[in-house]
């Protein structure tokens, strides 16, 4: 049976929360019983996990790091939507609003890709794509660093950057790139019809093939000395700012049109 490990609490009590079944054997500090490391026991216990009281050595071996917070969890994987098309059409059969996708080129750190699944979780994107070749894979690291974010957000790795965003723009998404000499702001665009977010690597930006590939770019307006901001804080920001427009065309069309308020209620998380 095909396994991966979580650590963390974040981590390992979304799993605990979403799909309780798939944890093969919890592993806890033995030495560790605060209110947090009881409240997750309980869980465990409540879910009927395995549960097995480890030492920090053995901890850390399991994780792969020393910062597993006395919690690490075997689990085997959970099947998510793996394709585009996949993902796009449950987009459209659940009827949860217009597509929203942050796209990653370049972003090779661990850290950044489970900051950039967090704030995905957060903003409420529909899945994140990054390019097989110029990307990392959902580790360890990502998942404790997502905070279970690598568990609720489809995270497609495509072998072909630049078709993947024709494919996007087939389905009717507006592919919107990020550049900092983009004469264009976030705040200017319009992001609540169907959109694809591209962002680059911090420092190189995204790579001319799929800066070609965009519709329009942006550029987040910058008010102090920085030039640039880290990936994850700028794919918040953009995402963010699509739900905010989002949420206010839904209150305008309600305003408009009463009769669409449930709609508008079902199609957007709260």
């Amino acid at each position: 049976m095909s396994t991966k490990v979580l650590f963390g609490f974040h981590a390992v009590t979304v799993r605990l929360k979403t799909a309780p079944g798939s944890i093969v054997e919890l592993h806890v500090d033995a030495t560790r019983r605060d209110a947090r490391m009881r409240q997750l026991i309980e869980r465990a216990q409540a879910a009927d996990a395995r549960l097995v009281e480890s030492d920090d050595a053995r901890l850390a071996r399991l994780a792969g790091s020393t910062r597993h917070q006395g919690v690490v969890a075997r689990v085997t994987p959970i099947l998510q939507q793996h394709t585009l098309d996949g993902v796009l059409e449950a987009v459209q059969a659940e009827g949860c609003g217009p597509a929203l996708l942050l796209v990653l080129d370049g972003v090779t750190d661990p850290h950044n890709l489970g900051a950039c699944l967090r704030v995905a979780d957060g903003a409420g994107a529909h899945a994140l794509v990054a390019p097989k070749d110029h990307a990392v894979g959902l580790n360890a690291t990502v998942a404790k660093v997502a905070s279970g974010a690598a568990e609720t957000v489809p995270y497609l790795m495509v072998t072909n950057l630049a078709r993947s965003l024709d494919d996007m723009k087939d389905h009717g998404l507006h592919v919107i790139g990020t550049s900092d000499d983009a004469g264009q702001t976030l705040f200017e665009a319009d992001l609540s019809g169907p959109v694809a977010l591209v962002l680059g690597a911090e420092g190189r930006g995204m790579r001319q093939l799929t800066r070609r590939r965009c519709d329009a770019l942006v550029r987040i307006p910058m008010a102090g000395a920085v030039e640039s901001l880290n990936v994850s804080v700028a794919a918040g920001v953009c995402l963010f700012e699509a739900r905010r427009q989002r949420l206010l065309a839904a209150a305008t069309a309600v305003r408009q049109h009463p009769a669409a308020l449930s709609a508008s209620s079902a199609a957007l998380p709260g």
